[in-house]
């Protein structure tokens, strides 16, 4: 009569163990995986890791240096680009333009330096500076164009040649980008592309 009790008490004891296992007392992986690749440990309630709606408090910081352009391998990636452009793809699930760390405001990619030939201008602010806001504060969506002239708001902009490659999934009639000053480039803007967190440099062509 004993063995039945004890046999009954185990069979009871068995789907409540299994059942408040599944109710998370197991360890469970945090929401949007690879949380432990975060580089501000921010875990399950950490946002994307580039892009995904995130803006910059402020624009990247003027580089110390003034080296002269790397052409091809920059940063040990492969070379994406018809130019030899390099690939900024610092880890696995980052894309190979220029980007910013969305836990940090990490701006990757903006090393080259003042004397950076790939953005020499013959004429700098050739068409004066822009008048409209710069910084975290307001956010653009551009409404039509390209990367050689694309357009919000009556002001029109160009992509610098050699970045051309790294605004190939840019939605140039949709997506939201927010201007900063560039510190090191001279005549040059860049625009930040909320959605996808990647960068490039502008020059702004006027507002007609």
């Amino acid at each position: 009569m004993r063995k039945l009790t004890g046999l009954f008490a185990v069979l009871l004891i068995l789907p409540l163990a299994a059942f408040a296992q599944e109710r998370g007392g197991g360890g469970g992986h945090p929401q949007g995986g690879g949380g432990g690749q975060h580089p501000s440990g921010g875990g399950a309630h950490a946002g994307p890791q580039v892009g995904g709606g995130h803006v910059p408090a402020h624009g990247p910081t003027p580089s110390r240096g003034s080296a002269q352009v790397q052409h091809g391998n920059e940063g040990g990636g492969h070379s994406g680009g018809q130019q030899g452009h390099a690939t900024y793809r610092d880890q696995p699930s980052h894309p190979e333009a220029p980007h910013v760390h969305a836990q940090n405001d990490q701006w990757v990619g903006h090393e080259g330096g003042r004397n950076d030939a790939r953005y020499h201008q013959d004429h700098v602010w050739e068409h004066g500076h822009f008048g409209g806001e710069i910084g975290r504060n307001h956010i653009y969506r551009i409404e039509g164009g390209g990367r050689d002239r694309f357009w919000f708001g009556g002001f029109y902009w160009d992509v610098a040649p050699y970045d051309y490659d790294y605004t190939n999934d840019w939605l140039w009639n949709s997506d939201d980008i927010v201007l900063y000053d560039d510190p090191d480039h001279p005549g040059w803007y860049l625009a930040y592309n909320t959605r996808l967190g990647t960068y490039v440099h502008v020059q702004y062509l006027g507002n007609q």
